[in-house]
């Protein structure tokens, strides 16, 4: 039976944080823009599954945890800014972006690498319970640093953003498993050219049956289908195997979705595992370009990223 939403009406804005930095101001001439995904993990590193058995016999790395995050997120600045591992991202959106949580160092992670890279961003809050023990999990999936059961802080999805972003929207997901760390996606609305294009940035719950993420995915499309001009769903779909894979892109595509990303592709690495858990789908556009960013190793996904058109 699924377990409540959090209650996030007494949040500001149901949880919607939006930076103090005015965007720049587009280019209604522009007939193509590059769109990046990101899971960043809170900026702690690479190692999930090495610190995760760390942990359990009593060692939490990296130490000293502000300062390694801290490098971490000035390292993933330079690879978004410098146009050498990928093209200049327009538009980022990051997943595992924790807000001053203990595991992240106190470090709000949009906030922070937002302002490493000199753009606006807009920050969506899970709405972690407060006090109410996790849900026991595959032991597979069982090696991600949980947040505090009191912890102050939050997790959340984050838009970085070149570009003036308009009708910023919370959207929750069902979910069953996982009680401390709901599911949630965000949308938000872009120009390119004389046309508005709708996007969602989504983080599916990895836990649980193939039909949990179809509930998921279902209820982000039925949400995106109110949109009748071009749109965009990307971020992490954590489909961990072939099959979860192969059955959300069935899904997508059924809906009229098209990715340029070979089922298959490396987005996700673990103990010497590989998982295609990243994507980026559109409707109404076209991708000229496309890629996945392996040498950055600020997280356990690598950001995957495509340059769209009308």
């Amino acid at each position: 039976m699924s377990a409540p939403f959090p209650d996030v009406s007494t949040q500001p804005n149901q949880g919607i944080e939006i930076s103090n930095r005015e965007p720049g101001p587009g280019d209604r001439d522009r007939s193509s823009l590059v769109l990046a995904s990101y899971n960043i993990r809170y900026g702690v590193g690479s190692h999930l599954i090495s610190s995760g058995l760390l942990r359990k016999v009593g060692i939490n790395v990296p130490r000293p945890r502000a300062a390694a995050v801290g490098l971490n997120l000035k390292t993933a600045a330079g690879t978004f800014s410098d146009n050498l591992l990928l093209p200049r991202p327009d538009i980022l959106a990051l997943q595992e972006a924790d807000k001053e949580t203990g595991r992240a160092g106190g470090q709000h992670i949009a906030a922070r690498l937002a302002e490493e890279m000199s753009v606006t961003y807009v920050h969506v809050g899970a709405g972690i319970p407060r006090g109410v023990e996790p849900e026991q999990r595959e032991w597979w999936l069982n090696f991600e640093e949980q947040i505090a059961l009191h912890d102050p802080g939050d997790t959340g999805v984050a838009l970085l953003s070149r570009l003036p972003l308009s009708s910023i929207t919370r959207i929750d997901l069902p979910w069953h498993k996982c009680a401390w760390r709901p599911r949630l996606a965000m949308g938000a609305t872009f120009e390119l050219g004389a046309q508005r294009v709708r996007l969602f940035n989504v983080h599916v719950d990895p836990h649980g049956p193939l039909d949990n993420q179809h509930q998921q995915m279902e209820a982000l499309l039925e949400h995106a289908d109110q949109y009748d001009g071009p749109r965009v769903i990307m971020g992490d779909f954590n489909t961990l195997s072939k099959q979860k894979a192969v059955e959300i892109r069935r899904l997508m595509e059924s809906r009229g979705y098209s990715t340029p990303f070979p089922t298959g592709t490396p987005t996700w690495r673990g103990a010497g595992l590989r998982f295609h858990a990243d994507w980026i789908f559109v409707h109404g556009l076209a991708v000229k370009r496309w890629g996945v960013v392996k040498p950055l190793n600020v997280s356990d996904h690598w950001p995957i990223w495509a340059e769209i058109e009308i």
